[in-house]
């Protein structure tokens, strides 16, 4: 009777890495990589036997210096070191960032080695860059409507007065100049009414987010007949859910005008939709949420004004008046979404998220 042969069975510490939540590699002293546990496997989207062998500088670039110099440094002085939000490119040119520990290992007279754990934090990252979104906008908003209402009291007493004066004057040519106090005053009313938004709460009912997109895809071709090219990819499987369709359609008709005036005529938008499951919007998790992207090819957002887009009267834009975006995330907020926005030259997307409260 024939024994049967068992594979040989993990050492404990092999077993321990194995079931770690952190991504662990581990570097030989020529700087290639011997191992990596299956939570590097799945932060880098790639089987362990792709990447074994390669050398570190393919896998973890350093955003000061050379990883070689670093890991090279490290291993001859036996002192460890930690970069933070570091970015790391994985399969298909998509990036990561990651906080990456780097700690030299020294047995006795075997080789030298380098043990390298990368915790993954864009998710937190994220949260965090949501939350600060979501707090400046609200505190420019109660900022914005306290200042509205110290304009427009004042206002209205001065287009009063100047009706009155109008109706005294002796010569009709004088009219002119009261008629310019009026209108200036009718401007900076619709001005004020603008920056603070809409004041009736949000008239809530079933709504199919591809019939507001077409919409808006409709709009954008009317009102620019000479391009650019409009693409839609759209998630046929999103259901409809409840929201305000009107306010949505403004939101989102904001972001498609700018993103077809930056690609121009001979530019691209693309309209895309999709689902995330157990997605976080500002400190709130949400089952499902919608994201829409609005992309264009265009020039890019200027570096100067990128942390400030969603701020009233910032625009990139000689002829903007800087109040689009920030309308849009207004909008979007009344709904419990966020927009989002990544710029690059020639490539400029604006994320919509907003939680799929079903329709009943």
């Amino acid at each position: 009777m024939t024994t049967p042969t068992h594979a040989p069975r993990p050492s404990l510490e092999r077993r321990i890495l194995d079931h770690l939540n952190t991504a662990v590699m581990l570097f030989d002293a020529a700087l290639r990589l011997k191992y990596l546990n299956p939570a590097a496997e799945m932060l880098f989207e790639v089987s362990a036997r792709h990447l074994v062998g390669q050398p570190a500088a393919n896998l973890l670039p350093c955003p000061d210096a050379q990883v070689e110099a670093r890991f090279s440094a490290a291993l001859a002085s036996g002192h460890p070191f930690t970069e933070r939000e570091i970015n790391i490119t994985i399969s298909e040119g998509c990036t990561k960032t990651v906080n990456c520990t780097v700690l030299p290992l020294h047995h006795f007279d075997a080789e030298p080695e380098i043990l390298v754990e990368l915790y993954q934090v864009d998710r937190q990252l994220r949260i965090t860059r949501e939350e600060q979104l979501l707090s400046q906008h609200q505190a420019t908003q109660a900022l914005l409507r306290g200042l509205a209402h110290e304009i427009k009291n004042p206002l209205g007493g001065l287009r009063g007065a100047a009706q009155l004066l109008e109706r005294e004057l002796p010569d009709a040519a004088l009219c002119e100049y009261t008629r310019i106090i009026i209108d200036e005053a009718d401007r900076l009313q619709a001005l004020m009414t603008r920056m603070i938004g809409p004041h009736r709460l949000p008239r809530r009912t079933p709504v199919n987010i591809h019939d507001v997109l077409e919409h808006v895809r409709t709009l954008i071709l009317a009102e620019s007949p000479r391009g650019p090219t409009v693409h839609r990819d759209y998630d046929p499987s999103i259901p409809d859910f409840i929201a305000d369709q009107d306010r949505l359609i403004q939101a989102l008709l904001n972001l498609a005008r700018n993103a077809a005036t930056a690609a121009g005529p001979r530019g691209c938008l693309q309209l895309r939709t999709r689902v995330l499951r157990q997605f976080t919007i500002g400190n709130r998790r949400h089952k499902l949420v919608l994201q829409v992207q609005v992309r264009d090819n265009g020039s890019g957002i200027p570096d100067e004004i990128r942390d400030r887009i969603f701020y009233p009267m910032v625009s990139g834009r000689p002829d903007g008046t800087g109040l689009g975006l920030s309308i849009a995330q207004e909008l979007i907020n009344q709904h419990g979404g966020l927009i989002e926005c990544e710029s690059q030259p020639g490539d400029t997307i604006f994320y919509v998220y907003l939680p799929l409260e079903p329709a009943l």
